[in-house]
């Protein structure tokens, strides 16, 4: 059960980061990278404080304790990466940063081999694969190689972007054992402190964003949906089946995006969606099965 429930919140989580791809498009000739980023995270931390108050009180001692820890999460997974997808929306659609962010998993595997020598069944890779190209067959409309891709300097950023975060998921091991909550907030209050400094050149040079109901609404949305919500069940859904596992959620966040374009642009559903869906689930099936089976074969070799 609670295995179900942390693939459920992780869906939710991919749903809920592929509308932050879209609002981070549709705005970027409204409000600036940094500002955006910025906005979120305060907007996030006055939400989530009075929730937080009592347990993150009570988990202070330990998260001074790991503050190097702690830092270094705040700074890749709250302040660096979102910048970074922000940056790439100002010259990349939202389909590219789709599409780049769904080669996290492969770089979250990569990261847990290089730093913590974890290895993937030879079927568990070939589920890694299958997934991508799911995502890389709706992304190139059908066409599943990715040579036609224009790759312009938001890909880059993208890119940079997946680094850091695939980073980030693999190090979340190291957090302080606080409550979930308690972590979230710190690092959100701590995100935007880290920000702050970077929003004031920003709005020195080019001015506060203006306050339009379209920039609202986007700011509303990236502070509560991907920010609070999804942090917490994207840390919940790592913490229960793995960063190897959950990073397999990220190739829904195309197939989410191709979705919500079929929602607001009016577009209707192609063949190339469907075969991008069953090539996603056809991967988490094998790798669940892999994982399941390395489990049964690690637990008869350590039963006595």
């Amino acid at each position: 059960m609670n295995r179900n429930l942390a693939y459920l919140l992780l869906t939710l989580t991919a749903l809920f980061w592929a509308g932050n791809a879209i609002v981070a498009r549709g705005l970027h000739q409204d409000i600036s990278p940094i500002a955006l980023a910025f906005s979120r995270w305060a907007l996030a931390s006055v939400l989530v404080l009075p929730f937080a108050w009592k347990r993150l009180r009570r988990d202070l001692p330990a998260l001074r304790a790991a503050w190097p820890a702690v830092l270094f999460l705040t700074l890749l997974g709250i302040s660096a990466f979102n910048t970074l997808l922000y940056q790439a929306a100002q010259t990349t659609s939202a389909t590219n940063i789709a599409l780049v962010q769904s080669t996290m998993p492969a770089a979250i595997v990569a990261f847990g081999f290089l730093l913590f020598g974890e290895r993937l069944s030879p079927r568990g890779i070939f589920a890694v694969v299958l997934t991508m190209a799911g995502a890389a067959v709706v992304i190139g409309r059908g066409n599943p190689s990715l040579l036609g891709q224009d790759w312009v300097a938001g890909d880059l950023w993208m890119l940079s972007a997946v680094v850091v975060y695939a980073l980030y998921s693999v190090l979340l091991r190291k957090r302080p054992r606080v409550h979930g909550l308690s972590f979230v907030a710190a690092t959100f209050v701590l995100g935007t402190l880290l920000l702050a400094p970077l929003a004031l050149w920003d709005w020195s040079r080019n001015g506060a964003p203006a306050p339009t109901p379209a920039v609202l609404i986007g700011i509303g949305y990236v502070g509560v949906f991907p920010s609070i919500l999804a942090y917490l069940f994207w840390n919940h859904g790592v913490a229960t089946v793995g960063p190897d596992r959950a990073g397999l959620f990220i190739c829904l966040i195309p197939l989410f995006t191709s979705a919500l374009a079929t929602v607001w642009l009016d577009e209707s559903l192609q063949g190339y969606h469907v075969a991008g869906l069953l090539l996603v689930l056809g991967g988490f099936v094998l790798f669940e099965r892999s994982e399941a089976r390395r489990r049964r074969r690690e637990h008869r070799v350590e039963r006595p």
